[in-house]
């Protein structure tokens, strides 16, 4: 883990090589996928399964009656995990209809006989990608379905890998049922399918035989699910490109446990893969000799240590700031997806952040509590894309329409000459002439 001064930060960050996780051969790759699945379908579906996947299953659709199948079974061998997804559920639910409740349509008079109007419409088919490689993300299920349903989107897709059975992971089928019996789904809303990597993005992007072609697709990958996803877009609708994991936390000093409470956050962004960035900011250089001790002595007994290790061996950060107006300056340009402040006085800071896939306030609020159960979302920006974009949530669902309506008045005539006025100003003289023509 690298510890710097503040005014290292600028030379530092220049030379960070960048995390992109695509690149010239992983995007080959993916267009090849993604023309063989345009041309042949299911066919190249299931030809990349068996190239890639733990299996190809001849049936790429799976049946509802397995989630309830999944469900049943889970409840059976590990009803805590049960009732905590439940909870999950329910407060993604409940954040996500208070969501909703600032998307409204209305209705504005311009000037007289000149209406204009919004509208929020919710896109009619949505799809959810979970991967399933050596963690498969169950809780990302309920991160993303949640909000879709609760958008109020008609049919909802979700694919993830097959297992050696030919279904998707187990946990991942128990949690979309939790999904959809929490936000009282019919089954003929949701469609799963077991296809995995590019080609279910490329399916789901397209439509095969067997997958209808989705408006939008949500949900984390590996660098080709990214690829194909940048290299969709258009065809369809995306969240974001996600890439590796990362948290900032901000710190004014404190003892020991403090300091302990930082090694546990760093540490459990840093288990994700060696490629996840866990980075501090604080005021003091004695407080970092108490975080390194504490990281080295979690390191010691921690399952995920070697991933761990090697996550802040790669890109682990400390910094030591002068002041606040410095820290915040340094926090912005970092971008964080997940931003902690540990300080004795958070609120202050808070005007002072503006770039963050998700703030968290106060040492209690620990990131992982949004990763899993507070109700907020885990599928956040990467990379600094916080920069330009939140996190996913019923917004990504939903889109926003404007309409215009218009009655014979002063402000029409007055829109209407203007715009013809405008149009032959242009060159485009039929655009004139449309307007000349409702002239009163």
């Amino acid at each position: 883990m690298k510890i710097i001064n503040s005014g290292e930060f600028d030379a530092y960050w220049r030379n960070q090589k960048s995390q992109s996780s695509d690149d010239a051969q992983t995007e080959k790759t993916v267009k090849e996928i993604i023309a063989a699945v345009q041309k042949e379908g299911d066919a190249a579906v299931r030809r990349y399964a068996s190239m890639y996947d733990k299996s190809s299953p001849e049936k790429l659709e799976v049946s509802f009656c397995e989630t309830e199948h999944a469900i049943c079974a889970l409840r059976e061998s590990n009803p805590e995990l049960v009732s905590a997804l439940l909870l999950s559920a329910q407060h993604l639910k409940r954040f996500s209809e208070k969501q909703k409740e600032h998307f409204v349509n209305f209705e504005y008079e311009m000037e007289k006989g000149l209406i204009t109007g919004q509208r929020i419409i919710p896109v009619q088919r949505a799809a959810v990608y979970i991967p399933a490689g050596r963690f498969p993300l169950f809780s990302s299920v309920l991160m993303c379905m949640i909000p879709a349903f609760c958008a109020g989107v008609k049919e909802v897709l979700l694919s993830s890998p097959p297992s050696k059975d030919g279904l998707p992971d187990k946990n991942i089928l128990a949690a979309a049922a939790i999904a959809a019996e929490v936000c009282r789904i019919e089954n003929n809303t949701l469609q799963i399918f077991s296809i995995g990597g590019a080609q279910a993005i490329a399916a789901l992007a397209l439509g095969t035989q067997s997958v209808p072609r989705a408006d939008i697709i949500a949900g984390p990958g590996n660098k080709y699910v990214a690829a194909a996803k940048r290299v969709l877009f258009g065809k369809t609708g995306i969240d974001f490109i996600a890439g590796p994991s990362d948290v900032l936390i901000i710190s004014d000093g404190g003892g020991e446990k403090a300091a302990d409470i930082i090694a546990a956050d760093m540490l459990a962004q840093a288990e994700h893969d060696p490629d996840a960035r866990a980075r501090a900011l604080v005021s003091d250089s004695q407080f970092v000799d108490l975080i390194v001790c504490a990281v080295q002595r979690r390191l010691k007994t921690l399952a995920t240590g070697k991933t761990a290790r090697a996550s802040l061996d790669n890109g682990g950060l400390i910094i030591v700031y002068k002041n606040k107006e410095e820290a915040a300056m340094i926090a912005n340009i970092i971008a964080p997806e997940h931003l902690q402040l540990h300080t004795s006085d958070d609120d202050s800071w808070i005007p002072l952040l503006f770039n963050y896939g998700s703030l968290f306030i106060g040492a209690l609020s620990a990131e992982v509590l949004g990763d899993y159960s507070a109700g907020v979302n885990h599928t956040l920006p990467t990379e600094t894309s916080a920069r330009f974009t939140g996190g996913l949530s019923i917004r990504n669902f939903l889109k926003t329409v404007t309409t215009l309506r218009c009655a014979p008045a002063e402000g029409f005539e007055k829109a209407r000459s203007a715009a013809e006025i405008i149009g032959q100003a242009e060159g485009l003289h039929a655009h004139a002439l449309s307007a000349a023509s409702r002239k009163l």
